[in-house]
Parts: C-alpha cells; structure tokens; sequence
C-alpha cells in the first residue's frame, strides 16, 4: 500500500501566544516610542530635504535666465569690440602710415 500523503493531524506544534505578556508589554510601549521618535526625526528631515529641494529648483531656474543674460552680453561685448577694433585698427594704420612718410621725409631733407 502506498504511503498516504495526508497530514496527520496528531502532531502537535508548540504555539505561541499572541497575547503579549505584561513584561513584554512595556517592552512594546517603549519600542513604539522609539519608533514614534524615529518618525518624527524622518518626518523632520524629509521636510527639511523638500524645502532644499525646492530652494535648489528656484536657484537652477534663476541661472537658467542669468545664463541666457550673460549670453546676451557676451555677444554685445564682442560687438563692441569687433566694432572698436574696426574704427581704432583703421585709425592706426593710417596713424601708423602718416607717422611713416613723416619720418622718412625728415630723413630725406
């Protein structure tokens, strides 16, 4: 005959109580206040990490439009001095020749 593969109900488990004891009682309570103190130092921190996430959100967006100004200004800064190289290297060449035949007159008299 092949062994049956029903559980026998005459085995007995140890069971445990779910009732706590009154030792284990004031175990719990201080357990649950430390818990309780826990959660409120996460609370405390998560708040602290949202409202820095939030500053961080407001900093990245005024960068964003200071980086946008500063891109304005360094192409007027590089027109005006592509504009002042243009009119100052003109009036240098033109110094620099006359300052020239200047000189080589004086030398030829």
């Amino acid at each position: 005959m092949a062994p049956s593969h029903q559980h026998s109900h005459s085995q007995s488990f140890p069971r445990h109580s779910v009732v706590p004891s009154s030792s284990s009682m004031s175990g719990s309570s201080s357990m649950s206040a430390a818990k309780a103190r826990q959660y409120a130092h996460l609370h405390s921190q998560l708040a602290q990490l949202n409202a820095h996430l939030a500053d961080t959100e407001n900093l990245l967006r005024m960068t964003a439009v200071q980086a946008e100004d500063m891109r304005f200004l360094g192409g007027y800064v590089g027109a005006l001095f592509m504009g002042s190289a243009k009119v100052l290297g003109e009036e240098g060449v033109k110094g620099e020749g006359t300052s020239e035949q200047q000189q080589s007159g004086d030398e030829k008299s």
